[in-house]
């Protein structure tokens, strides 16, 4: 069997934010994918320390296949 590490980022865990989105991925897939959709959706800004805040919502699930 072999493990794979993979995040998932959920728009629920900020009720405020009034959106079902979750996305799940590599580290690399969901921040592109979670900045895209902050900046589109949510009216965040693209800037320095986005990532960053984004990466502290990230959840980090390990599989067995």
């Amino acid at each position: 069997m072999e493990n794979k590490d993979r995040v998932t980022m959920d728009c629920r865990s900020k009720p405020e934010a009034k959106c079902s989105l979750m996305i799940s991925g590599t580290e690399n897939e969901v921040l592109e994918i979670a900045e895209y959709h902050v900046t589109t959706k949510h009216a965040f800004k693209k800037e320095p320390g986005l990532r960053d805040q984004l990466r502290s919502m990230l959840k980090h699930e390990s599989l067995t296949r």
